[in-house]
């Protein structure tokens, strides 16, 4: 009953917070200065139209997107649209569905996010408990080197990584995905020729997620390692071996939570990285769409990150609710 209760909280709390995201995320875009329909209207008028030809189109497609409603309809109008799984059409690429749009730039960031979280959590959690159990020079190489990168911003090592690796050495591309002229396939050629593209990107998010957990990790591990338990256990005899699975199995319950969190970061920092390498995911997708006022776009791309994060919170959330005794057990001392 008390893992039950544990639950049925987190699902609340994480529905209000997703109920309060989408009212946010409708309102933030209609906070930027400017009318999407505004610029695409200027855009024509370089053309050469009459006044009265981009009165009517500026009318049309004022109509066309709904903006010509109360905010309350439009708001309305929005959540049903989601509902139905809608996300309308891009005013910037009119008539461009906005899912074509992201169905195009969504690979690109999932390819450089999973991989750099899956792997930076792996590599930094095994460091930092390396640095704690063996402590002297390896703990002070180890500390020191995760700290830099875990302090350094996503968008300073991008920048330096491009700066070293692809302008002065020219080891890897300046920028962009894939070669110019390449028609994205899935074929050996075109991966082999998207690899050369994607490896400063991902490394500028891997070394910055391992610096991150094994920080974290080195501190619990260190932590559990001068606990009452700890020396009690050693003076009953309990063997090393035993006594470090014990160890290291508590302090990697903070860095699951840790590993929720870094999926927040990650999607943030993520984003810059794309502009900074041109990378068309959707970090680059979403800055187009701002500097256009691309309301629907706009809409479409924080709607997904953000319902990403709170679906990945909630799952660690309540995988922590089976895995930590303590959790369990408090909850059914509510009884």
């Amino acid at each position: 009953m008390g893992l039950r209760r544990y639950l049925a909280r987190k699902t609340l709390w994480y529905l209000g917070a997703l109920v309060a995201a989408v009212m946010l995320n409708f309102l933030l875009p209609r906070l930027i200065p400017g009318n999407p329909v505004d610029v695409i209207v200027s855009q024509l008028g370089q053309g050469g139209l009459s006044s009265e030809a981009q009165q009517r189109i500026y009318e049309d497609f004022t109509r066309e997107f709904g903006l010509d409603k109360p905010m309350w309809q439009q708001f309305l109008t929005y959540v049903e649209n989601i509902f139905r799984g809608d996300l309308g059409k891009s005013f910037a690429f009119y008539p461009t569905p906005v899912k074509s749009l992201i169905g195009q730039a969504l690979p690109y960031t999932l390819a450089l996010q999973i991989p750099a979280i899956f792997f930076g959590w792996i590599i930094g959690n095994v460091l930092g408990a390396i640095a704690a159990y063996k402590g002297g020079a390896w703990d002070k190489s180890v500390f020191t080197t995760s700290l830099l990168f875990s302090s350094a911003p996503y968008y300073c090592l991008s920048i330096i990584l491009l700066y070293v690796f692809a302008v002065v050495l020219g080891i890897f591309p300046v920028g962009g995905a894939y070669s110019l002229g390449t028609t994205p396939t899935a074929t050996f050629e075109f991966f082999a020729d998207a690899s050369q593209y994607y490896w400063l990107p991902f490394l500028s998010l891997l070394l910055i997620n391992i610096g991150g957990q094994a920080v974290g990790m080195r501190s619990m591990a260190i932590y559990e390692l001068g606990s009452d338990y700890v020396n009690y256990s050693r003076s009953l005899g309990i063997g090393d071996r035993k006594m470090t699975t014990y160890i290291f199995r508590n302090a990697m319950l903070p860095q699951i939570t840790g590993l929720a969190l870094s999926i927040g970061a990650m999607v943030g920092g993520a984003l810059i990285t794309e502009l900074v390498f041109s990378y068309p995911g959707m970090g680059f997708l979403l800055f187009g769409a701002i500097s256009s006022s691309d309301y629907s776009m706009i809409q479409a791309v924080t709607l997904i990150i953000t319902t990403a994060v709170l679906v990945a919170n909630y799952l660690v959330e309540v995988l922590y609710g089976f895995i930590d005794p303590r959790i369990r057990a408090a909850k059914s001392g509510e009884k």
